[in-house]
Order: C-alpha cells, then structure tokens, then sequence
C-alpha cells in the first residue's frame, strides 16, 4: 500500500505529465524538454525563495533577545513606515545566499510570472533601471527575460539557462503551463487535507527526476544520453558508498549519480544520527557533460536540490578537453555511452592516460576506463557500466589491457547485468568496480577494509530483477541490497562466502587459466539444486507406478472418446 506521501507524487507525476504532454503537438520530445524543465526550475527557485521569506518575516517580526534578525515595531513612527522597512529587509540578497537558497529577482518570481503572462501582448509589465516601459513581447520572451535575470544573479548558474522562446510555443500553451504547475502547493503539500511531510525540494526534485525519465522514454535511444536508470544508479552508489571526499563522473549526463550520492548521503547521516546538511560539506561534486543541453541540465539538476558542484567552465569532451586535469578523486563513477566509434583524435595517441595500453580507435570502453583510472586517488575506488564484450573482447588490443589490468591488481569486483534494464539500448551490460589500493585498511569514507591483494570479487545478477512492463527489467530494493551486502561482506569482513550461480571469489591465477576473461559466469559456477533425499530404489518405483497410471486413465479417456464419436455417426 503506497504512503500518503507516494500517493501524493504519483498523482502529481500524472497531472503535470499530462500537461507538459499537450507540447507534443508542436514540439519533438528532444525540444519540449527544455520548456517543461525550464518552467519546473523557476517553479522551484521561486518556491524556495519565498518559503526563505516566510521564515525571514518570522524572524523580523521577533523580537526576542537573542534574535539577531529582530526588527522591533517601536522602532518605527507607524506601521505603514514598519510594513516598508519590513518589505525592503526582504530584498537583501545576503539572507538567503546565507541559507544556500538561490536568489531570486522581482521579474523572476514565479507569481510575477503568471500575473504578467495573462496580461494581452504589448502590455506594460514594469520600467527599467532607466525608467522606460518594458512591454510584453510574449510569454515566451517572459520566461526567457525570468531566467536571464536569474543567471546575472547567481555566479552558479552563469550560462547554463536556456531561454524557450527559440521554440516559438503559442502563448496559449505556455499559459496553460503555467497554471498547471501553479495548481499545486510545493511548499505545504497536502492530500484529501492532510498535511504532508514532503520538502518544496523533495517534491520538485522528484518530478525533476520523473520527467527526465519520462523524456528519456520519449526520446528512445537519443534521450538515453542523459539518464541513467535510477535502481544502477542506486546499486553503484550503495555498493561505493561515496559520502565523503571528491566524487567524479566524467561522463555526467544529467547528473543522476550526484543526485543519487545526495540522498545516500542525507540516509546515511540520519541512520547515524548526523546533521545531514554538515555531512555534505565533506563531499565534492566534480563533473564533466560533452553535450551543451545535457550540461545545462546536470547544473539546473544541481541547482533544484541546493548540491554544490564543479563542472568545468564549459561542456567538453572529457578525452579532448579535460575540466578537470589535475582532480585525483575519492569516488568515480560514470555511465558513458557504449563502445563509442568516433571518439579517437592523433592528439591522443602518446596520452598519459593510456598507462595500460591505448585504447583501440573503434572503440571507447577502454579509453573510459583508463581515464577515470588516471583521475582516482590513491585509495580511491570507480565503478563503470560497461558493455559486456568489455569483460572478454580481444579485438584491438582490449584483451591485453584487461590482462594488464588484472595482473597489476587493479580490478576488485565484475557484475554481470540482467538484459533489459536501459531505455535506449539492448546491448548487454555490466559493471566494473576498480581500486588502486587492496592493502586495507580506512577507505576515504571511513570504512575498515580487509586486505584483498590477488583477489577479484564475481556477482552473476541476471536473474535479479523483475519485468516492471513488457519491454524494461528494474531491480528491487532487496536485489539492490543482496548485490551490494555481498560486496560489503567480501570487502570487509572474513565471513563471505561463495554462492553457486550468484557469487564468487577468485584469485589472479584462476582469471589467467580464463585467459584473463572476466564474465562471471566463467567463475560463479551453476546454482544449487535442492537436495533429494529419496533413495533411488523408492524413486523409480513411485515413478514407474505414476507412469502405469497415466497409461491406463490414457486408454480410458481415448476409450470415452471413441464411444462419444460413435453415438455421433462417425466410424472410428
């Protein structure tokens, strides 16, 4: 039975959807994206702005001792002078940097939004700083002009707005919009008048995340570039468990590993009984997105959920342009796209990245691998979804790099993927878990590891998991949990043992006998059948005696339906 809380999301999801959907009809799911996902973040930084001024309001107005905020109505003639004083303390942009909330301008704010989008084009809508009219071209240049004014504001989000009005959305549309998302309370959420105890950001956060899923459905193999699955997402991040020191991907999309790190991250403090907002100023967020939009989503992905994040000062090729040349990071982690084929340039092919082996030019797996390997810290640990002929390929030198890899006792664990689980792709995959260091010891997020030189953990998942629908395979959060335990029990503890047809440990000496191949199945063996306790003897008897049954109610039943047939007429 759902929670009131999931009801309450699960309604929301269906009714904006619906909404952003009508868009459909002008615009091809690539294109719309960028309007619904535009309006949901100034829904949100507008949301958050004024729940800031509520709260600062409450402050101003109290007038105790030790409230440094206080402003004390006798310290006013009237209270039209108090409302005034009240309403400009409102405007000083320090009190909310201070409580990490974005700063939002007068023309940004979401109610100046839908006051000023039903007013007839050419109306006057305010005067400039030089005291001209400033007139409504259209609801598109509307939210164009809110986000613009957003960017100047807030150093984070410089280049990283898109205006929609490129997109040419008839007023009529983008008004209905507006009402849509305004049709609901993000900052005290009830349902059938039950108050909820959901977050302006919990909330917006979510549809952020449904919709992105929901694009990536639309778009098919396209939309794929920028979403994860999220039950990966949360296997890789629960099996790392990077809740302190840098965490990297250099290949982002639209940042669903960061996301999911956050709320590992607020979990696991709350389970510890920590301050959630202090434990994340013990993590940092290193990014880098090739793809303009997709990096400009990753930011405004950021921004909804108040992360901090460094992404480079563009978007750019992480091969070609690396962001982050000097980063050593704690935790890496990536999903880029499959066995990329145009990914080579000549500038590449002394790099100091390839330290065990170049990569072949047909094929990037290798490349992404090594290049995250060059960004991990010494005692850091990565995980990289890959293809699974990354596991045994030959061709183009992979089968020497993975042997190189191997020997020099990089790889700690392989997990072989059930099919089914991505929305643009049904190539096969798996995921790659590396560390420089098996010595043991305190890992950069404070677990004790035992040593594992020489040793290679094997987990066969692909019969983990459930059809969610006829086309797309999910995990569980029990499958999550068996897959991820298992790796924290062999990592850690001395009590891990092997499960036929699940899991395995091998030593370096077992993998060379594979030639080096590295798929699970190689290594797991066949699972367990039940015991039959039943001696032979009693066995072929039983059998014997249940086959010379269904012999003679055979003849029997062919017996009725010769009779039957003959009081018909029919000769048999």
């Amino acid at each position: 039975m759902p929670s009131v809380e999931q009801q309450f999301l699960h309604e929301l999801d269906e009714k904006l959807w619906k909404a952003a959907d009508k868009l459909r009809n002008n615009l091809d799911a690539a294109n719309y994206k960028h309007v619904v996902l535009g309006l949901i973040f100034l829904k949100y930084v507008s949301d958050a702005f004024e729940e800031r001024q509520r709260e600062l309001l409450e402050l101003f107005k109290n007038d105790a001792d030790d409230n440094i905020y206080s402003l004390p109505r006798e310290d006013f003639d009237s209270d039209a002078e108090y409302e005034q004083a009240l309403n400009d303390e409102l405007e000083i942009l320090d009190y909310y940097r201070e409580a990490n909330v974005f700063w939002v301008p007068k023309e940004s704010r979401w109610s100046t939004l839908k006051e000023k989008a039903a007013l007839p084009t050419g109306s006057v809508l305010w005067q400039n700083s030089k005291g001209e009219d400033v007139r409504l071209r259209s609801v598109g240049w509307l939210i164009d002009n809110a986000l613009e004014a957003i960017e100047k504001s807030n150093d984070k989000l410089k280049g990283v707005l898109e205006g929609i009005s490129r997109f040419q959305v008839d007023n009529d549309k983008l008004i209905g919009l507006i009402n849509s998302f305004s049709d609901t309370s993000f900052t005290q959420p009830t349902l059938d008048g039950e108050p909820l105890s959901l977050r302006s950001k919990d909330i917006l956060g979510h549809v952020y995340e449904y919709f992105l899923g929901q694009f990536a459905l639309a778009e098919g193999k396209q939309g794929g570039q920028y979403y994860t699955p999220k039950s990966i997402v949360s296997l890789i991040v629960e099996m790392l468990e990077p809740y302190k020191g840098r965490v990297y991907d250099p290949a982002m999309g639209s940042g669903g590993f960061f996301v999911s790190s956050d709320k590992f991250i607020e979990e696991h403090a709350r389970e510890h009984h920590y301050d959630p907002a202090e434990q994340k100023k013990h993590v940092s967020i290193y990014g880098q997105e090739s793809n303009p939009t997709t990096w400009r989503l990753a930011a405004m992905n950021m921004a909804i959920r108040g992360i901090d994040f460094n992404f480079g000062k563009k978007n750019a090729d992480s091969f070609l342009d690396d962001q982050h040349p000097d980063l050593r990071a704690d935790f890496v982690m990536a999903n880029p796209p499959f066995n990329v084929k145009d990914w080579w340039h000549q500038s590449l092919a002394e790099d100091v990245r390839w330290q065990y082996g170049t990569p072949p030019k047909g094929n990037a797996n290798f490349a992404w691998l090594q290049h995250m390997l060059h960004h991990l810290a010494p005692v850091g640990s990565m995980a990289l979804l890959l293809a699974n002929g990354s596991m045994s390929s030959n061709s183009g030198g992979e089968g020497e790099i993975r042997r190189r890899l191997v020997e020099q006792d990089l790889v700690e664990c392989i997990v072989a993927l059930p099919g089914q689980l991505f929305t643009n792709t049904q190539i096969p995959a798996c995921i790659w878990f590396l560390t420089r260091d098996k010595t043991g010891g305190l890992s950069p997020n404070g677990v004790e590891k035992r040593r594992r030189k020489g040793e290679v953990l094997f987990i066969d998942a692909r019969q983990q998991g459930y059809m969610r629908d006829r086309v797309l395979r999910d995990f569980t959060r029990e499958d999550i949990a068996r897959i991820s335990d298992t790796f924290h029990t062999w990592q850690r503890t001395d009590a891990f043992e092997n499960v036929p047809g699940f899991c395995a440990s091998k030593d370096l000496a077992a993998i060379e006998k594979h030639d080096f191949v590295l798929t699970p199945g190689r290594y797991v063996g066949a699972a367990a059948q039940e015991e039959d306790d039943e001696p032979f003897a009693d066995k072929m008897a039983r059998l014997t005696a249940q086959l010379k049954d269904q012999f003679e109610e055979s003849d029997r039943l062919e017996a009725e339906i010769k009779r039957n047939l003959g009081g018909l007429g029919y000769g048999i």
